[in-house]
């Protein structure tokens, strides 16, 4: 047997030491079918918002999905008032964000189905501590849709979506623009600015989040849920010391389908989230069903591979390629974070402070939330008009305030829109561009351009341009105009997740150094 054993890929072991462990918390084997109608995915087509969805027609017409999800194909498959307590062991499929091609994505995962208890809380929490545990070292990080939806309530429904991307991604500056539009009180837009950024062992949190959610007594409520279950789960002598528990505020899986507990589990050896989970009790009443639900899943893509061994005590940087980022090394020197010298005139690709035990690397500015969102970059700065385009999933931590500028549309001084059919648009920022025009109900012919955008609209190529404006010279120059802004931008520090739960005390420091000096 144990030659067979030895015979496994590290993660096939690790797979059959996960399943046993549902097993012996009675958890059943659930399998699905590879293909299923896809009138069932498009009904939950918010939960896939940013994946597509292969589709096929079958021998009888009906169009079939390659299963991009489990958990939807579990609850749909479930008559209501029927109890499941489910473990799965899957592939399914979905679309690389950054990459446009599709993955294969091996999951194990547990469901229970049923009128949720404090007890299955418990349960599925203490199965994703040991999944995590038989993985690596990491965290568990708790947080509460109770909690969030008590913030988003202090808002008008439609901000909602904004209120949501603040507190993912950490961003007190966007948080204190909507205060601000808002009319908030002081005291309590301070608050939130700050639960914002509130991070780190459960323990050690817990007092400050309770005042900071003073004003919110829905949230101290659902703040003191986590609180009963976290002081449970740690008196459980069962349960790795490999594993921390943490609370953060920022960690958020579909507002739209979950109703309670929110969990994410991350490992060292790994530079994404691994695990999701939570109550997702809203999905079985929007499909008309009366039980509730809590569960979790767990890529197993990479894990056990060996890689080359890191080191982890340097805190890795990446840069923008030109005037910016001399402007950010700048920063960082004079806020005695770097030291001075380490930019040497030369062709290298990799500075090296090794006082500070800093890492820096140029890269061109549209590279560098990849850098950071892959893990190659601890930190990161870059332009907020490239964040919007390419949606990384990064924490936007801090706004530095330098290469202020806008994105905007622009025409010819004696431009006349033509409404009676689309409107032809020249621009780089294709994602920013289609998003603005769907949200005002304006068809458009998109033009994709890389250089001398300006030119577009003198020689006929389009009507409009979308791009960056600084000083607006350039345009006044070739008698153009803004006739709309879409956005404000300037760099914004960015930070990869996972890197956040196991290097926050150095990357704090970063941050608060840099606060002083902007």
């Amino acid at each position: 047997m144990k030659e067979l054993w030895d015979v496994l890929r590290p993660e096939e072991q690790i797979e059959l030491q996960i399943r046993r462990l549902y097993q012996e918390h009675h958890f059943h084997l659930y399998q699905l079918n590879s293909f299923e109608e896809f009138e069932g995915y498009q009904q939950q087509r918010n939960f896939f918002k940013d994946s597509t969805i292969i589709t096929f027609t079958g021998n009888d017409g009906r169009t079939m999905a390659l299963k991009p999800d489990v958990t939807i194909s579990i609850v749909k498959n479930t008559p209501s008032g029927e109890r499941r307590k489910v473990y799965y062991v899957e592939d399914v499929y979905r679309q690389d964000r950054q990459e446009g091609e599709y993955q294969k994505i091996r999951q194990v995962g547990v469901e229970i189905i049923d009128n949720i208890s404090q007890e299955d809380e418990l349960e599925v929490l203490r199965l994703a501590w040991k999944s995590l545990a038989l993985v690596g070292e990491g965290t568990l990080d708790l947080s509460h849709m109770g909690i969030i939806n008590a913030i988003c309530e202090q808002f008008p429904i439609e901000e909602r979506p904004q209120v949501i991307k603040a507190l993912q991604h950490k961003s007190s500056h966007a948080m204190d623009e909507l205060t601000t539009k808002y009319n908030l009180p002081v005291e309590e837009s301070e608050n939130l600015g700050k639960l914002l950024r509130l991070s780190g062992k459960f323990e050690q949190f817990y007092e400050k989040a309770r005042r900071l959610l003073s004003t919110l007594p829905k949230a101290q409520a659902a703040l003191d849920e986590l609180k009963e279950l976290h002081d449970k789960l740690t008196s459980d002598p069962e349960l790795s010391s490999l594993i921390r528990l943490r609370l953060d505020f920022s960690i958020m899986n579909d507002a739209d389908y979950y109703s309670g507990l929110l969990f994410q589990g991350f490992i060292k050896a790994s530079k994404e989230t691994i695990l999701h989970g939570g109550r997702y009790d809203l999905l079985l009443k929007r499909q008309g069903k009366s039980q509730g639900a809590i569960g979790f899943g767990m890529k197993l893509n990479h894990l056990g591979e060996k890689t080359a061994p890191k080191e982890s005590e340097y805190l890795n940087i990446a840069l923008p390629k030109g005037r910016m980022g001399d402007t950010v090394y700048q920063l960082f020197t004079k806020a005695g974070i770097a030291s001075e010298g380490v930019f040497e005139d030369n062709r290298k690709l990799i500075f090296v402070d090794e006082e500070k035990k800093l890492r820096f690397f140029l890269v061109k500015p549209s590279d560098v939330a990849i850098y950071v969102e892959h893990g190659a970059a601890d930190i990161g700065v870059v332009g907020k008009d490239i964040l919007m385009e390419n949606s990384a999933h990064v924490i936007e931590f801090l706004d530095l305030k330098m290469g202020e500028c806008k994105i905007a549309v622009a025409a010819c001084n004696d431009f006349v829109e033509d409404e009676s059919r689309p409107l032809r648009v020249s621009t780089k920022y294709s994602n920013i561009t289609r998003d603005y025009y769907d949200g005002i109900g304006r068809s458009i012919e998109l033009i994709g351009l890389h250089g001398s955008i300006e030119l577009a609209p003198l020689l006929d190529l389009s009507d409009v341009i979308v791009d960056i404006v600084e000083t607006g010279t350039t345009l006044k120059e070739n008698d153009l105009k803004v006739i709309q802004d879409i956005a404000p931008s300037s760099a914004r520090l960015i930070i990869n997740h996972a890197t956040w739960r196991f290097k926050q005390a150095r990357i704090q420091e970063v941050i608060e150094k840099v606060r002083q000096e902007i």
